[in-house]
């Protein structure tokens, strides 16, 4: 089986691929289990530790990009869900969590258990079973609880339990969700304490020591409260991921503030404008001056599609060659931003027609393929027949890169796609 999942597009008698190439996603997402953090900190951390409790929804909304639930207390009327308790916070498992084996039209904002989830959300063996219907081969995938780039640890008040619970949860990724029963098909993405940059340098250190070539950060700090890209106080992380190779993976919604337009704007507002803190994030690295003091440092944007890519690097290469002398990037960007792009910046779709229809203007080196299991905007189970009607046109070599070839080189995959610590 493994040697199976391990191949591309079959050959042709002349050696030549065939067919759609097996998939490797850059950005899928993982459920945590309950027992992740209960089961790796201290004895004194776990009653204010993450932990999981089953509780009634009071009431909850998601208006203007804010997500706002409130859980009631046992005995209170109401839907049930599994919610995730942490120091004062209360998260509940909702069904955008996990939405793929349901039908559009029936998913909605609703608190579900782990046993009304679909179980590869969780599960491994289960995982796996599910990329095989999908004709994924391997699998990045960002964590749920934490948020996208462990903002939830940024924002408690106990710095010494959120270090703990930023390592409690690399120590999971590593050793059991991309441990032996993976086979190597699903790859490592770790988390850094955002909080302070020389521990997160050396969060970067001790996982890239095993193997880990990915680590999550916000698209946009300033949203978090933390410094931009524009100043030195990142420089301890980046420098660190740039001596060990370890790509800054950054998903729409790591900033904690999903794009809309009004505070009464129906999340359908912002599900149509979610490339845009993507958009703003890659000007900000662009004009940073970061990738020239950190030559081999390489970004990825998870789910933000590439459809808008080619005119910003239009713009920004206008704005730094004809503006950069009062625009305050003359002495530290010294390639037009269209160069800068190309060896650093790499876009992620899973559904983007327009964008492989302006490929050239883009790159097909700095584009990667990505699924989104198991969320509602997933195109699983039928991820490669959405490939195949978007990518028709282009050359079989070409849609090998963006399948998984792009992937194998920026995440240090073995030749034929897997992780191997």
């Amino acid at each position: 089986m493994e040697n199976m999942e391990s191949a591309g597009g079959a050959e042709s008698a002349d050696g030549a691929p065939e067919g759609f190439p097996k998939i490797i996603s850059v950005d899928d997402h993982t459920v945590e289990p309950p027992h992740v953090w209960q089961d790796r900190l201290p004895s004194r951390y776990r009653g204010t530790g993450p932990r999981v409790v089953r509780a009634p929804l009071k009431e909850m909304t998601f208006l203007g990009g804010k997500f706002a639930p409130v859980m009631g207390a046992k005995g209170d009327d109401g839907p049930v869900g599994d919610w995730w308790v942490y120091e004062d916070l209360h998260r509940p498992l909702t069904r955008l969590d996990t939405a793929v084996g349901y039908d559009r039209d029936e998913i909605r904002l609703e608190v579900i258990t782990f046993e009304q989830m679909r179980p590869g959300s969780h599960s491994v063996p289960d995982r796996l079973a599910d990329m095989d219907v999908n004709h994924v081969q391997s699998a990045l995938c960002f964590p749920t609880f934490p948020r996208f780039c462990g903002q939830t640890f940024t924002e408690a008040s106990d710095r010494e339990l959120g270090l703990l619970c930023v390592r409690a949860y690399n120590d999971w990724m590593v050793e059991e969700w991309c441990g032996p029963e993976a086979h190597g098909r699903l790859i490592p993405l770790t988390l850094i304490p955002l909080w302070d940059p020389e521990l997160a340098a050396a969060e970067v250190r001790r996982n890239a020591a095993r193997g880990v070539r990915a680590v999550a950060f916000s698209e946009i700090p300033p949203h978090l409260g933390l410094p931009s890209v524009h100043t030195d106080h990142w420089d301890p992380f980046f420098r660190a991921c740039d001596e060990t190779g370890t790509v800054i993976a950054m998903h729409i919604g790591s900033s904690s503030r999903m794009p809309s337009t009004s505070a009464d704007a129906p999340p359908a507002v912002g599900s149509t404008i979610t490339f845009a803190n993507c958009c703003f994030s890659m000007v900000d690295w662009l004009m940073s001056g970061k990738f020239e003091r950190f030559p081999n440092l390489r970004i990825m944007y998870a789910e933000g599609q590439i459809g808008w890519i080619p005119y910003i690097l239009e713009r920004a290469d206008v704005v730094w060659e004809e503006n950069r002398g009062w625009g305050g990037v003359a002495e530290k960007v010294l390639r037009p931003p269209s160069e800068l792009f190309a060896g650093h910046v790499f876009g992620c779709f899973f559904d983007d027609a327009f964008g492989l229809r302006n490929l050239d203007a883009i790159g097909a080196g700095n584009v990667l393929y990505e699924t989104d299991y198991p969320h509602s905007d997933s195109t699983w189970p039928k991820s490669r027949e959405v490939g195949e009607a978007q990518m028709g046109h282009l050359a079989p070599d070409v849609v090998e890169r963006i399948v998984r070839g792009n992937a194998i080189d920026l995440l240090g995959l073995t030749p034929d796609g897997l992780w191997r610590p």
